[in-house]
């Protein structure tokens, strides 16, 4: 007879559940979480990490519902979806931030950034802002030996790297940063709530990282600008209207979710586009604003970027 647990070991993913084990608070935004259970002995993926995605299902922030995977099969996914989210919990995407120990001592890290714990936050931010250390919840991620997804972060051999993001995708920025090749190069620029959480990360001596605190200002305003300094553009207002953006935005050199397809390169100002590979990820508006002046305006190759709409300002996220 096949037991529960040979079955579970055949799935292509890692499903389970996980404990929190420690929460550290590294910035009056960020939360530090490490997730344990034996299960994670089975994670990995070949190669780097880098931006790598994985889901955590949390549970409901008014019936503390969530689904239990005791009896989990391939079909597992379609039935999750067709219970109420009071009863099965939230699907929400994180960042690998880090992978510490091995074997059953497998602990996850995952930073995730806190906008409060009141009612007009969101799942992934309520459980982040109220979780303890003991907590249970699902995981979802890349079971060793097993194609999973989830990396986007791929440029070519010496590509010269331009990296920017809000808070939501500073996490996968900080994980690149760490991975990179000693003689990469390039520019980052990551905008955060305050001055408070600009972090320690390492990074190549040929990549420079730029901190933006909005400090009040408004979101995705000072990570504009400064991108379009850094191309030599004018800086001039993101000019995005609602219905210009699309909720469901991912562009990246394999798949586009407007299918839209921009050949040819170009130079400009002294930066050979020919040879930039850009990975833009955060709020949706402001990632299509960014989009819009590299793709759009300059005609850089769409095999050379990738943009991430991470989440939408005041749309919930669909789990």
């Amino acid at each position: 007879m096949t037991t529960t647990a040979q079955l579970r070991s055949t799935l292509p993913m890692l499903l389970a559940e996980v404990e929190v084990v420690s929460i550290e608070r590294i910035s009056p935004t960020f939360l530090r979480f490490e997730l344990g259970s034996p299960a994670l002995a089975e994670y990995g993926v070949e190669g780097p990490s880098f931006d790598q995605r994985f889901k955590l299902i949390l549970p409901d922030p008014v019936t503390g519902g969530i689904s239990s995977v005791a009896d989990a099969d391939e079909t597992w996914m379609s039935t999750w979806l067709d219970r109420p989210a009071e009863e099965r919990g939230h699907m929400r995407t994180y960042t690998v931030r880090a992978v510490r120990g091995t074997g059953t001592d497998t602990r996850l890290v995952v930073d995730i950034a806190v906008h409060g714990s009141g009612v007009d936050s969101g799942p992934g931010s309520r459980w982040a802002s109220t979780a303890a250390v003991g907590d249970r919840v699902v995981l979802l991620a890349p079971r060793r030996g097993h194609p999973f997804g989830g990396i986007e972060f791929d440029p070519p051999a010496g590509s010269d790297l331009l990296m920017a993001a809000d808070e939501t995708a500073v996490p996968a920025v900080c994980s690149v940063l760490e991975q990179l090749p000693a003689d990469a190069r390039g520019s980052v620029f990551m905008e955060v709530p305050e001055t408070g959480d600009v972090l320690d990360v390492r990074r190549p001596p040929q990549v420079e990282v730029t901190w933006l605190p909005r400090n009040g200002a408004p979101l995705g305003e000072r990570l504009h600008s400064s991108v379009l300094a850094h191309l030599g553009l004018p800086d001039l207002a993101p000019d995005v209207a609602p219905e210009d953006v699309d909720p469901d935005l991912w562009e990246t050199p394999t798949h586009s979710s407007s299918g839209e397809t921009v050949d040819g390169a170009t130079r400009v100002d002294g930066h050979d586009l020919d040879g930039l590979y850009a990975w833009i990820a955060g709020e949706s508006k402001v990632v299509t604003g960014l989009r819009r002046h590299l793709v759009s305006e300059l005609g850089v190759d769409r095999r050379q970027v990738a943009f991430m709409g991470y989440w939408r300002r005041g749309v919930a996220m669909r789990s």
